[in-house]
């Protein structure tokens, strides 16, 4: 095992500043064409013209950041495989998003999300989600800019606030110019970066194991080959069945409901085109997870005898990539840099997107309510500006996180809790048309209380957990102590969770909520804002569902039992008004029932269409849309 400390050359740092000038570059290009950025809908919208791969491909790298790049080999390598399951519940969330929560916020015509829940709830509601949204959206961007800076610069030698800031500046410059173009642009190449950087570690890595079959058997030895576990208990911490249960849950929050990610659905002209490009995720999320998931066990491979953070060689596990990258493609001028430009393409997206969203809801929620007559050129010049100050607070925020020390892991954790909650107030709004206001904005915050206590419970009280074994037999540094002299110690529970936490006599009767798997949070948060909502509801006087604009719920009975009657089927929308698909059915009978109809069809829909309930908001969809639905 070799123990030499590479660190960056010449062409490291040529490869990944190509990759931070083509990404500037592609925002001067989109400040300079087109439009100029000159509207809010170019801006914010992109003009509601991108294409399905952009959209596509911009979707995919924003899931991908640059903490999922180092962490899920590092996952796979020190938990096993079942972290794969995950791509299950990948593909459950899209399907669910394309069918259901695509069309209701195209409807709608919205550009921040958290429009719909004052005009189904109350502003108070939407006001709170907005807070929550920003406030983490900042954090975690900090997040993701300082946690990969800090692993590569121990491992690398990469300067840390040099690449902080170079990182941060450059993407605050192609969001604030280029707009949603440039971040969907942006990210379309930085796919492509971390694909390279991907395909990069696992064959060279693969080639010094041996070949994969010798990668599958260190594995096999090294009890990381785990796929299914159907073992129900909700306290463990990775089983198929809280994998997909709560990880559909997680990313429903994400993919759903997120600011971040519908404003990406709607700068597609049409809702078939948003469907495809978030269906093209499905392929694309299973190859990339699959391509993190394979690292990792290459990395088991290499260091199966000879753990890093046993023997000294790391601090922790956040490092594990950066020193097999280092280690593996350390002798080819160029190969590091690559896959730093790879980690930190993963970073860029991440921050442009939430950059973009952020500057839409700060506009649509703070600013327009307070500044309501202003033209649309100083709207647009106050996004960019928003833009400018939300880069700056994201590097404030990663200067902040580097003073965190242990609670970053707690801060990341509760960008997960915050999730669960908002995404169980949009549930309670578009399936359940009882709901009212004071179920809305009561079952939001206790489901926000219920889930941040028993997420930072799990964190104050953690419990031991048995884990695959490690080993530092092959370790040639005679750094290896007595703290780790035995291969028995090689099973212990060496993370961090397991090492440092009370007795079993120490716990408070309630820690029995605190083994719940971290999985199942978005899960638990969703169902307990649900049922408190209903029941609040249900005291204070339910909302009459015949006087809600059915635009605002989700049909899913006329998608799930659309086999039914129509009678059986109106009983089932609990007196929901289906004005418009019963007029769509009225039009398509007459249109079948007399041939006449054809001839003067279009002056008939000009001159004798009736008038909508909700006319005035048609308006804002697009002409492509409408006619889809």
């Amino acid at each position: 095992m070799a123990t030499e400390r590479r660190y960056f050359g010449v062409w490291d740092y040529v490869v990944f500043a190509v990759m931070l000038c083509v990404s500037a570059g592609i925002g001067l290009y989109y400040a300079c064409t087109g439009g100029r950025q000159r509207t809010q809908k170019e801006f914010l919208m992109a003009d509601k013209s991108m294409s399905v791969v952009p959209v596509a491909l911009s979707l995919l790298a924003s899931f991908v950041s640059a903490i999922t790049v180092l962490g899920t080999p590092a996952e796979i390598y020190t938990n096993g495989t079942m972290f794969w399951n995950f791509v299950v519940a990948y593909t459950l969330t899209i399907l669910l998003v394309a069918k259901l929560f695509i069309p209701i916020f195209y409807k709608l015509g919205l550009t921040s999300t958290y429009e719909y829940l004052e005009i189904r709830f109350s502003k108070v509601v939407r006001l709170v989600c907005t807070v929550l949204f920003m406030a983490n959206m900042l954090l975690y961007m900090g997040l993701v800019l300082y946690v990969p800076s800090l692993a590569l610069n121990a491992v690398t030698g990469l300067t840390l606030w040099g690449a902080i800031v170079a990182v941060g500046v450059v993407c605050t410059f192609y969001t604030t110019l280029g707009g949603m173009k440039a971040v969907m642009w942006t990210d379309t190449f930085q796919v492509v970066v971390m694909v390279a950087g991907f395909l990069a570690v696992i064959i060279q890595g693969t080639i010094d194991v041996g070949g994969l079959a010798r990668v599958w058997e260190l594995n096999t030895q090294g009890e990381r080959l785990q796929f299914f576990n159907f073992d129900p208990d909700p306290r463990i911490r990775h089983s198929s069945w809280n994998v997909v249960v709560g990880g559909t849950f997680i990313w429903l929050a994400v993919y759903g409901v997120n600011q971040a990610q519908v404003q990406r659905y709607l700068s597609c002209p049409s809702v078939k085109k948003a469907q495809i490009a978030i269906l093209w995720n499905i392929p694309g999320l299973s190859l990339l997870v699959s391509f993190a998931c394979v690292s990792g066990l290459v990395m088991y491979a290499r260091y199966h005898d000879c753990d890093p953070k046993l023997a000294g060689y790391i601090d922790n596990t956040d490092q594990m990539m950066p020193y097999f990258v280092m280690d593996i493609l350390g002798k080819f001028p160029g190969m590091p840099g690559l896959f730093t430009a790879c980690v930190f393409s993963g970073a860029l997206s991440t921050m442009s997107s939430g950059l973009n969203a952020l500057a839409a809801v700060a506009l649509e929620d703070f600013v327009k309510p307070c500044f309501p007559d202003l033209s649309d050129l100083k709207y647009t010049w106050i996004s960019k500006g928003l833009a400018m100050v939300f880069g700056g607070s994201m590097i404030m925020m990663a200067y902040i996180a580097s003073m965190m020390g242990p609670v970053i892991q707690a801060s990341l954790s509760i960008f997960g809790m915050v999730g669960g909650p908002m995404l169980g107030v949009f549930v309670l709004g578009m399936f359940f048309p009882c709901a009212n206001k004071w179920g809305g904005l009561i079952g939001l915050l206790t489901s926000l209380a219920m889930t941040l206590w028993v997420g930072m419970g799990g964190i104050v009280w953690p419990r031991s957990r048995w884990m695959p074994p490690v080993s530092t037999e092959g370790c040639l540094s005679a750094n290896v102590t007595a703290n780790f002299t035995t291969v028995a110690m090689t099973t212990a529970l060496y993370d961090v969770t397991s090492t440092v936490g009370p007795t079993t006599n120490d716990y408070p009767p309630e820690s029995v909520l605190y083994e719940l798997s971290y999985t199942l949070l978005g899960a638990f948060a969703t169902v307990v804002c649900v049922v408190i909502g209903l029941l609040v509801s249900l005291i204070t006087g339910v909302q009459k569902p015949e006087e809600l604009d059915p635009k605002l719920t989700i049909p899913i009975c006329d998608s799930l039992f659309c086999f039914l009657p129509n009678s059986w089927l109106k009983c089932l929308r609990c007196g929901v008004r289906q004005e418009e698909k019963e007029d769509e059915k009225a039009i398509k009978m007459t249109d079948i029932e007399n041939p006449s109809f054809q001839i003067g069809k279009e002056e008939t829909m000009n001159n004798e269409q009736p008038e909508l309930p909700d006319q005035k908001r048609d308006d804002k969809i697009t002409k492509e849309t409408a006619t889809f639905l």
